[in-house]
């Protein structure tokens, strides 16, 4: 497997082809999701080849968004078929590859540990100090895509969205969980 140059190639690519209207799903996502994977990772005890499989699974898990918003996940698969074979992942690795992008799909649904990481990553920022700034990227990204119409709509869906939500792995429970519920309560005061 050769990790390095797969990563490295996709990376190049989303950094130059991302839709610019992506506000949230943009470059910096993918930076961002990296970061919380590898501690997550670090965290959770994970082998290297499983780090490798999982931060694989980063770099492309909005890649479909180059193809198209809806979806997503199904187009970030297809590109990894595409792709990783001939960077040495074998058959085995690009399904599991897949599978931890398709758990990224809300409602997340993990079934095995590098997708409970993949999906906690995907969400880190809903128990980090700059959640609101994150969420306001996303508001953007939705309102520009005629998704929600206006602060109140999406207030009530961030209350909606985190009081459905929840961590799998031990670490972001023990680390993410208290600030997410504190940023329900926040969100809560907001609605009418």
């Amino acid at each position: 497997m050769q990790f390095e140059a797969a990563t490295s190639r996709i990376l190049k690519i989303l950094q130059e082809s991302l839709p610019g209207k992506l506000c949230y799903h943009c470059f910096e996502h993918v930076e961002d999701v990296y970061r919380a994977a590898e501690r997550l990772s670090d965290a959770e005890g994970v082998t290297e080849t499983e780090r490798q499989l999982l931060l694989t699974a980063v770099c492309y898990h909005d890649a479909g968004f180059m193809r198209g918003t809806d979806n997503h996940e199904q187009h970030s698969c297809d590109m990894v078929r595409e792709d990783l074979g001939s960077f040495g992942y074998t058959p085995e690795d690009i399904e599991a590859i897949c599978s931890m992008i398709m758990a990224t799909r809300v409602p997340q649904d993990p079934r095995a540990r590098l997708e409970e990481i993949i999906c906690d990553a995907d969400l880190d920022y809903l128990g980090r100090d700059d959640f609101f700034e994150v969420g306001d990227r996303l508001y953007r990204e939705l309102l520009g895509a005629g998704r929600v119409t206006d602060q109140h709509e999406w207030n009530r869906i961030q209350v909606h969205f985190l009081e459905n939500h929840r961590y799998f792995t031990r670490t972001a429970v023990n680390t993410r969980q208290p600030a997410k519920l504190r940023h329900l309560e926040m969100l809560r005061t907001l609605l009418p």
